[in-house]
């Protein structure tokens, strides 16, 4: 493989790194807090208050999404954290329209709005770390 290839795949791997880290623990977290009937069964709709705990951990991961995918990027780090934010912004607006009714506007709308910013967020904490 040459070095362009090499640099693409790396490129790939900061943002997908990125949305894992946004994923997986929001995934993980939701699931254990219905398991342990902190949150409604599947299907029922949350209290606003249970909507508020989502987002933080939603919003702590996000900065974390961010800030990993300026560490592993391999130039032009807020560039892929740029990336990571427009793609958490299609993923959020598809989500609102999935969700219809069943949470708050404020909730998905919310979601949508932070997704880049918190991504930048996280990638300055980065280069403001690194020096």
């Amino acid at each position: 493989m040459n070095a362009k290839t090499i640099s693409i795949l790396k490129s790939i791997g900061a943002v997908f790194t990125g949305i894992l880290i946004n994923v997986i623990p929001a995934i993980a977290i939701d699931a254990v807090l219905h398991i342990t009937n902190c949150y409604p069964p599947m299907g029922e709709r949350m209290s606003d208050g249970l909507f508020l705990l989502a987002s933080s951990y939603r919003l702590a991961l996000a900065i974390l999404g961010g800030f990993f995918t300026a560490k592993f990027s391999p130039h032009s780090p807020i560039g892929h954290v740029i990336t990571l934010g427009v793609i958490g912004t299609i993923a959020s607006t598809l989500g609102h329209i999935q969700m219809g009714d069943q949470g708050p506007a404020w909730y998905s709308i919310g979601l949508i709005v932070i997704s880049i910013p918190l991504s930048l967020l996280g990638g300055f904490i980065f280069l403001k770390r690194k020096g």
